[in-house]
Order: structure tokens, then sequence, then C-alpha cells
């Protein structure tokens, strides 16, 4: 199979959506390689690595786009990528669908079968594909959050560790799961007063277990919420429903509880925001303000340490990229229910349940021959 990797265009995306160790052992299961010149620049890796690895670098994306039989990307199609999509040609990427009728329509026009990172499950009801991501922008919450809460930046001017004889910052995680839980580990080693919502009782057991009591966890409600607003000078979404659209547990009417200057990161943003005040933003222009609190909804946060990312996300996506090549894409999902579940679109319509009805759309079954 001809597996092609296209330069990510999104605005500030410096990931790739193959490494050179991917496409070497991708070229050593007897498929052709084709990277778009530069692709890889942003992660640290040259197009002498790809050639080295027995790729092929080709100067432009119209032609990654237009041989290979296999698109493997990092972000969501640009609406000059979905062009370029055809009918039979497989695409394997995030996709986040959700929230974003116009991409669902472009890639449903466009007869491609697109596969996504986010939905593709694993034996123990985990998002393997989506998990090293979620750990990075997890890790990197309470960082940008305390840079956000600088009075440079319009924040409150609290330092999240406070000092001797001055409070630490009061940061509150909506959200234990992955993002929840990674987040709470660097809040907690900044000297934050962090305090974690769930409405898993197993999961806030876990984590209490985990952090030995330099955490407080409390099962989330509405009224939870509305006790915490007022004192927190950092509010991190965490929130993920696989496929759906995040909930709105934060309406912009709370935010007139919230201390100001206070800061929101929602790192559910790439799902629609977990805060009704929130809207994609870039790492070129990251925080707006609303009613005197800040946003921080930067849509791929893990794009900003750009190495880091491409080598998780390779770990992660390359068992099974090598599964579609091998078997083809029907086969390969035939063989694995997990990767099932990452099927999106397929001929013209919406194969995943959770995005057919956030979208307002009919599902489709669709027949797979092993």
């Amino acid at each position: 199979m001809l597996i092609g990797c296209p330069k990510e265009i999104k605005p500030q995306e410096f990931r790739v959506g193959l490494t050179p160790h991917a496409a070497r052992e991708a070229v050593a299961h007897g498929h052709e390689v084709v990277v778009e010149r530069g692709a890889g620049v942003g992660s640290g890796f040259a197009d002498a690595d790809y050639v080295a690895a027995g790729a092929r670098v080709v100067d432009g994306a119209e032609e990654v786009f237009a041989t290979a039989e296999l698109i493997v990307k990092v972000k969501e199609p640009q609406a000059a990528e979905r062009r370029r999509l055809r009918e039979g040609q497989v695409l394997f990427t995030y996709l986040h669908l959700a929230p974003d009728p116009e991409q669902a329509r472009d890639l449903m026009e466009s007869g491609a079968t697109c596969i996504a990172y986010e939905t593709v499950t694993d034996a123990r009801g985990g998002l393997p594909l989506l998990a090293p991501m979620s750990e990075v922008a997890g890790r990197l919450a309470p960082q940008v959050g305390a840079w956000t809460l600088q009075k440079a930046n319009g924040g409150r001017g609290v330092l999240l560790g406070g000092i001797p004889g001055v409070r630490p910052a009061r940061v509150v995680i909506v959200g234990g799961g992955v993002v929840g839980t990674a987040a709470a580990r660097v809040a907690v080693g900044m000297g934050a007063n962090v305090t974690v919502l769930d409405r898993s009782l197993a999961r806030l057991s876990y984590l209490d277990d985990i952090f030995m009591g330099r955490l407080t966890t409390q099962y989330s409600s509405g009224g939870a919420l509305a006790e915490l607003l007022p004192t927190a000078d950092l509010v991190i979404g965490a929130v993920l429903i696989p496929g759906a659209q995040a909930p709105k547990l934060v309406r912009r009417a709370d935010l007139g509880t919230m201390l100001p200057g206070a800061a929101i990161v929602d790192v559910a943003i790439d799902q629609g925001g977990c805060f009704e005040t929130s809207r994609a933003t870039t790492h070129e222009d990251p925080i707006y303000e609303v009613d005197g609190v800040l946003h921080y909804c930067v849509a791929n946060m893990p794009g900003a340490v750009a190495r880091t990312s491409t080598l998780g996300l390779g770990n992660a996506t390359l068992p099974f990229l090598l599964a579609l090549a091998d078997k083809g894409w029907s086969g390969a999902l035939a063989a694995d229910p997990h990767l099932r579940g990452g099927l999106n679109v397929h001929a013209g319509r919406i194969a995943h349940r959770a995005v057919a009805e956030a979208l307002g759309l009919p599902l489709a079954e669709v027949a797979l021959a092993a």
C-alpha cells in the first residue's frame, strides 16, 4: 500500500503524522511511503531522515494526496485538504467531527473512508490514540494556566505555588480522566491547592489513593462547581464524552461569580469546549477575556511541544497504521473491533453512533470484509 504523509497546515501546528521510525517500519512491511517535503521539520525530523528510512520525499501536498491510498495526519483536514480527498482513499487522523458539521459534510462528499484517532478504543474501554495527546495537553494545562494568570497577560497576578506566607493558587480541575489526572499531577507538583471533580466514585477513589491527600476530590455536580468557582484562580476543563460534543458545564452567568482575572483552560475545546464562552484559539493568539475571566482555548495544545507529542502519538498509532496498510481498512477493522470504533465516515455517510447523534445525521451500518 502507498502511505502518504502531508505537512500539517493548521496554524501553528508543528507535529507530523508519521515519524521516520514509523516510515521505516512501514517500508519493512513492504509498503511505499511518500512524505511532503518539510513535513517533519517542526518536530525535529529532517527530510533526509525520511529518505534514510526508505520513504520518498515530494515537493507538495498535491502529489501526496493524489497518489497515496492511506493518508496519515495529525489534525483534522483543513478545507483545502478535504478537497483533495477522493473516493476509496483512507484518512487516518484526529477528526473531532461532533462540533464541526462543515468538516463532516466535506468528508462525506469526498467519498473517503475516515478513521479518527480519538474514537479508537482498547480492551479496557480506554482511548489509546487519544491518551498520549491527552497526557500532553493535561500536563500543559497548569503550565499555560500559570502563564495566563500572570498580570502582564491580564491575569490575577497569582503564582500557582505561592510562597512562604502567601497561599498558593486554587486550581479546580473538572474531569478526572487522563487529562485531569495529568493536569493534577503537574498542578500539585507546582504547589497549587488542587480540587478534582468527577462523577465516577471509583475514579475519585483512585485519585485519592495515588495523590495520598495532596489534592481534594469532590463529586461533580452543578452545586459543587457553583461553590468552587468564586474562589478559583484557575479552572481546567478536562471533560470528554468519546465522539460527542463536550457538555457545557460552566455557563456565561457563572463567570460573574468568579474572581476578576481568574483563568480558564478548556482542554475539551476540540470537542466544542465545556465552558459556554469557549471558542477555539491558536498558539499565536491563545487567550481572550469574557466578563473579566481569561480564556485559554487553544485547539491543538500538544502542537506547542511538537517533538514530544509527535513521538508519543507515533508510538500509539504505529500498530494500527501497520494493520490498516497490511490488511486494508476493511480487513483491519474486521479483525480488530477496537480499531473498528475509529470509523467515523465511509461512502458518504457517518459510521459512528456518537458522531451521528451529535450531528443529527443517520448512522450508516458498514459491512466489513475480512
